[in-house]
């Protein structure tokens, strides 16, 4: 008896073993297809400040701003599936960091701190490209403070470049150790703008296992409402060097411009970062700074911040993480608050403890 001659309720019956027996297809199909992943953390800090602020604000800082509270930084859910050719990448998120990220903005999307499609193109080594919201290329730190060697962030990363931006972005191996990216988005930290598109690219080379180098540029139209408007520009280096097995060392330095009427401004710093590996589960970092807002225009002072950072990180758990930070920050004006008022002092001196726990 052949297939064809069987009775319609024969084959009703066989059908589910006759699509199990198949030796490719639809199966082979589906187990092509990468599994959705999904994971997330959840990050809390204490901050103690020794200037005794009365505002409880540890000016100039960015997601560890708050004093003398326990404060839920993140919470943050992840779900993504590798583009094998579509994929998709959602991260949602809430807490402390996520409402200055997207402070004055009412955008629907203030939940979602990532949302984007890919698509892998099947050309050459494959060229990625993602079209969504998505954090910014810029910097060498990142929103997660998981994903960092200190818990607090740097100034470079608070007041000289983006969070994330909304628009297309695409990257591309040329070599094994060489890939190059590029994107075109609404602007700064916005859902939607008026002004004009601003533009992006990075190139991403690693010659040896244990050295990268990285350059990463962003500008576009800075002021709203003209496509003709100056661009607001910067311009970013990134090197990393691991000495030593569990010794590594990063430098970070950017220089921003604009023009605004009247005059152009800029702003410049440079970072350095050690960190070393204590044991399998323990590590200390260090960070040292400098900033120069010569114009005021990103932290609304003509001055120049300094700091440096200690962190004591231990995994407690496989999936716990605790940190212990000193940080001393300096600038050459009084802009840090203290007992005696707002703006009262040249300097202050917080610690930390952070949990995070990731799943």
């Amino acid at each position: 008896m052949t297939w064809v001659k069987l009775s319609a309720a024969t084959s009703f019956l066989l059908l589910p073993f006759m699509v199990m027996a198949q030796p490719n297809g639809h199966a082979q199909e589906r187990d092509s297809i990468p599994p959705v992943v999904i994971g997330g953390f959840v990050d809390s800090y204490f901050s103690w400040n020794g200037a005794r602020p009365t505002s409880h604000v540890n000016r100039f800082r960015n997601f560890d701003l708050t004093e003398n509270q326990f404060v839920l930084s993140e919470a943050q859910v992840d779900i993504e599936r590798r583009a094998a050719p579509i994929g998709f990448h959602i991260a949602l998120n809430t807490g402390a960091a996520s409402d200055i990220i997207h402070a004055g903005n009412t955008s629907t999307l203030n939940l979602l701190m990532q949302g984007f499609v890919s698509l892998m193109v099947p050309v050459g080594a494959g060229l990625t490209v993602d079209a969504g919201k998505f954090v910014t290329h810029m910097g060498f730190e990142t929103i997660n403070a998981k994903d960092n060697f200190n818990y607090s962030r740097s100034f470079l990363f608070a007041w000289a470049i983006p969070y994330y931006h909304v628009g297309v972005r695409a990257a591309y191996p040329l070599l094994e150790q060489l890939l190059i990216g590029a994107s075109m988005s609404n602007g700064w930290n916005a859902a939607s703008v008026q002004n004009g598109k601003t533009f992006g690219a990075t190139l991403a080379y690693t010659p040896v296992h244990n050295f990268s180098f990285s350059a990463n540029w962003i500008g576009g139209p800075g002021q709203s409402d003209s496509l003709n408007a100056p661009f607001r520009q910067i311009a970013e280096v990134i090197s990393s060097v691991r000495i030593a097995e569990h010794f590594t060392v990063v430098a970070d330095a950017l220089y921003g411009v604009e023009k605004v009427p009247g005059q152009y401004v800029a702003w410049k710093g440079g970072a350095v970062y050690g960190r070393y590996a204590v044991t399998e589960n323990s590590a200390i970092s260090l960070r040292g700074e400098i900033y120069d807002d010569p114009h005021g225009f990103t932290t609304g002072f003509i001055q120049t911040l300094k700091e440096i950072t200690l962190t004591y990180e231990h995994k407690v758990l496989e999936n716990m993480l605790v940190r212990v930070e000193y940080r001393h920050d300096r600038s050459n004006v009084s802009v840090f608050d203290g007992s005696g008022g707002n703006g009262t002092e040249f300097q202050q001196n917080t610690i930390a403890l952070s949990g995070i726990v990731a799943f």
